[in-house]
């Protein structure tokens, strides 16, 4: 079961970069990047502050598949 994301979208919607939320949430540009491609995991702590910056319920952005 893979944890996989819809970072991606909601960012599209907000109109921020992936520099802008990398700031927001105090990571790199390249984590958002490895994140949406699925190449990394976030830990609990990073995906919820994702969540709180694109203002959405944990389950909108990460769903399991």
């Amino acid at each position: 079961m893979d944890l996989n994301n819809r970072i991606r979208m909601w960012r599209a919607e907000k109109r921020i970069s992936q520099g802008d939320l990398a700031d927001l949430v105090g990571v790199s540009r390249q984590t958002i990047s490895s994140i949406e491609n699925l190449q990394f995991c976030p830990s609990a702590k990073l995906a919820l502050l994702i969540c709180v910056a694109l203002d959405k319920k944990f389950e909108e952005v990460f769903y399991f598949e």
